[in-house]
């Protein structure tokens, strides 16, 4: 969550958050482009993300790594593809990607899934979840935005389904700050390193990637 220090100075979480979106806000188009493509070769080269299921996902926007080139890819493959809806409470629901044009502007930049919504539990029906991070560190400690809607999804996820957060490469870290509230993810992917398997995080068949 947002919040400031005892003294009312910014958080150690709100600083961190500026520095990490300053440098996003600085990344040209061709970059994204590139990691776009590497986030989904990455992911479509697990045979049990890419055949079929349903996986929990979003529709990247502004300088995070790009996610559009893997939602239309699992989409064409047959995957059912869950998409965001932000709520006013600060939860998630859910509603399924069916191309392009099944999505509409929702402000902020953001495009969010126009059919039927399935709830804030949908995530518990997922063979994995995506998840936007700022930062991650090797405990899987993950670094939102600070409105917690992440936070709260995470909590219906399957025991047995990995979250799998996508960011830069300079922003998988050694260590970020963690409260009780915090939901890790079970892996990271970052554009230079691949996949990583992190602490003792769940994964399909075992470790999986290193």
């Amino acid at each position: 969550m947002n919040g400031t220090g005892g003294d009312g100075e910014p958080s150690e979480k709100d600083r961190l958050r500026e520095g990490f979106l300053a440098r996003r806000r600085a990344r040209g188009a061709e970059e994204r482009a590139r990691i776009g493509s590497a986030v989904r070769d990455t992911l479509m080269g697990l045979p049990w993300l890419a055949m079929g299921g349903t996986v929990a996902c979003y529709y990247s926007v502004g300088g995070e790594p790009d996610t559009r080139k893997l939602v239309t890819a699992l989409w064409k493959r047959g995957t059912y593809v869950l998409l965001p809806v932000f709520l006013p409470g600060g939860e998630l629901d859910w509603a399924a990607f069916d191309g392009p044009d099944s999505l509409a502007p929702a402000g902020h930049g953001l495009m969010e899934p126009t059919g039927h919504r399935y709830g804030p539990g949908a995530p518990a029906r997922a063979d994995a979840v995506v998840c936007p991070a700022l930062a991650v560190d090797g405990k899987g400690n993950r670094l939102g935005r600070g409105a917690g809607c992440y936070d709260r999804a995470l909590a219906y996820k399957g025991p047995h389904s990995p979250a799998i957060a996508l960011v830069h490469d300079d922003e998988f870290v050694d260590s970020l700050p963690a409260e009780p509230h915090d939901r890790p993810v079970d892996a990271v992917l970052t554009p230079g390193g691949g996949l990583r398997v992190l602490g003792s995080g769940v994964w399909p068949g075992g470790r999986g990637p290193a």
